[in-house]
């Protein structure tokens, strides 16, 4: 359904949301396998903390057009052309109905849907057959969940963006991607005051991403063994799921 990325020497891969986390992760990981890489993030020094050789630093705010824009022009100034853009940055904020704020949950879908379809209107013109774009979404968008009130709807709503992107782009053989992480240790994850099973850290997360590229799938997913469990609960009708759900996480 996808292009498969199993060489990544010379591939030119812009990451959006690279300064931490699962972003910062991935850009070690792709710097290993040889990927050349333009890194973006609001903070200039924690991009450059990371030391990776050789990476272009094109530091942008990603919910704000204008400064996505003026990266691109730099990247495109420097490259000419690149191959696949990932989108990493995110946001979480837990929430739930007692203690709704509704400029923090606006400020949580901008960062995680919004700012992705930003960046998408920004560089739809440099997509090419055999590369493509890939958005970091979550399992939480799988389905509503306990404390994913403003979390939740974001990463639904960017999954089924990107399944319609597919649907345009595929027979063009451009390729569009969904990465749907299950619990991974980071700043954000932190947040969290219960147990996350199958906790993985930001360097797992990112061997499983860069590995999921090498398959066909539009959909690359991990843990499995947690990830499967949630796409089974997503099947389910809604006087099965919502006891059921309530049950396994103690919502």
């Amino acid at each position: 359904m996808n292009p498969k990325i199993t060489d990544w020497r010379g591939k030119r891969v812009w990451l959006v949301g690279a300064s931490s986390g699962i972003g910062a992760a991935i850009a070690c990981e792709l710097s290993q396998r040889g990927a050349s890489l333009a890194l973006s993030a609001r903070s200039a020094n924690k991009l450059a903390a990371l030391a990776i050789a050789d990476a272009l630093l094109v530091p942008c705010d990603a919910t704000d057009i204008v400064s996505l824009s003026t990266a691109r022009k730099r990247l495109l100034a420097a490259w000419g052309d690149v191959d696949l853009i990932i989108y990493l940055a995110g946001d979480y904020v837990p929430m739930r109905a007692d203690n709704f704020d509704l400029a923090v949950a606006e400020q949580v879908v901008t960062v995680n849907f919004n700012a992705a379809m930003r960046l998408f209107a920004t560089v739809l013109g440099d997509l090419k057959p055999g590369g493509g774009i890939a958005f970091v979404a979550s399992v939480a968008g799988y389905r509503g969940l306990p404390k994913a009130l403003a979390y939740g709807p974001g990463k639904a709503a960017l999954i089924h963006f990107a399944e319609v992107l597919h649907l345009d782009l595929a027979p063009q053989g451009i390729g569009v991607w969904v990465i749907n992480p299950g619990f991974v240790s980071t700043q954000l994850t932190a947040k969290n005051d219960f147990e996350m099973p199958a906790l993985l850290t930001p360097e797992q997360a990112a061997i499983a991403t860069v590995d999921g590229f090498k398959t066909a799938n539009f959909e690359i997913h991990f843990p499995k063994r947690f990830t499967c469990v949630m796409k089974l609960f997503a099947l389910l009708p809604y006087r099965w799921y919502f006891p059921l759900i309530r049950r396994f996480t103690g919502g």
